[in-house]
């Protein structure tokens, strides 16, 4: 005769919904900013379904590596960080749907594939927010819980490009990143990305915040703006490119162009890669 199932405890339960209800409180704090952009609304009609349905592909991985490396449970199984990052999707689009039902944003009026496509391109950013509530939202700690595992090198490059995805989706909708782009001179680009590797740099090493990353005396300081700090910058070029690929802002540009939209955009993407660093 098999062993009876233990019935989940009061208190276990209690957690689970104290700790949805900061994936959830997380979720709003992360996405309120595109909810409330006129171009992410107009973004949800127009955008290519193909595109969007990528994003959200892409985003499963990355949701994966945040829920090992800080979600909503410390998990050593892939099923474990597997359920998290599908329950961190599925807050984000409760919270997006809420939000935009109550800025009156969405009603019966509208097309299936326009609600749809307003609450889809939420998710992504949304999920983030979720994910990372534990961390930035709970203010106890069970010295009985596991830690989550120390990241490895290459796992502090994918917060970086995490960090760098999530401020690049804030920013990449609005029209001013093409039009600072067309006002750039070449050596305004240079000088914002030598400004830009600065600020990651100083973020994550020089500055004194909280989270801040302790140099061993064996450690060349040369060396590490090498390994961390410039290859971090080179993945948040990729992911910035990517982005404005994905909303269409590089439609019709010359390589000059998407050039420097890139490197524009790049800018808030460098301090998100090094606040992801230090939260995470």
């Amino acid at each position: 005769m098999g062993k009876s199932r233990a019935p989940v405890r009061p208190e276990t339960r209690t957690q689970l919904l104290i700790e949805l209800a900061r994936a959830f409180g997380g979720a709003v704090i992360f996405a309120l900013p595109l909810l409330m952009t006129m171009e992410m609304w107009q973004l949800g009609y127009s955008m290519d379904p193909l595109r969007l349905a990528l994003l959200l592909l892409l985003g499963l991985p990355l949701l994966l590596g945040l829920s090992h490396y800080g979600g909503l449970r410390p998990n050593r199984r892939f099923v474990d960080n597997l359920a998290d990052a599908l329950a961190t999707m599925l807050v984000a689009v409760i919270a997006a749907v809420a939000v935009l039902l109550v800025l009156g944003l969405v009603d019966p009026g509208m097309s299936v594939r326009e609600m749809v496509g307003m609450v889809a391109l939420q998710v992504v950013p949304g999920a983030i927010g979720a994910a990372l509530a534990r961390s930035q939202l709970s203010d106890d700690e069970d010295p009985q819980e596991p830690d989550f595992d120390p990241p490895s090198y290459a796992g502090e490059l994918f917060i970086m490009a995490a960090g760098a995805l999530f401020l690049a989706l804030n920013v990449a909708p609005t029209e001013e990143v093409v039009l600072i782009a067309f006002r750039m001179s070449v050596w305004n680009q240079l000088g914002l990305m030598a400004f830009s590797l600065a600020i990651m740099h100083a973020f994550v090493y020089g500055l004194g915040f909280t989270g801040t990353e302790t140099t061993h005396a064996d450690d060349h300081p040369v060396g590490t703006f090498l390994r961390f700090t410039l290859v971090g910058y080179a993945l948040v070029l990729a992911m910035s490119l990517y982005i404005l690929w994905t909303f269409g802002r590089l439609d019709g540009l010359s390589p000059h162009q998407v050039t420097a939209t890139t490197i524009v955009l790049a800018f808030p993407g460098a301090i998100g890669a090094a606040a992801a660093r230090l939260i995470l």
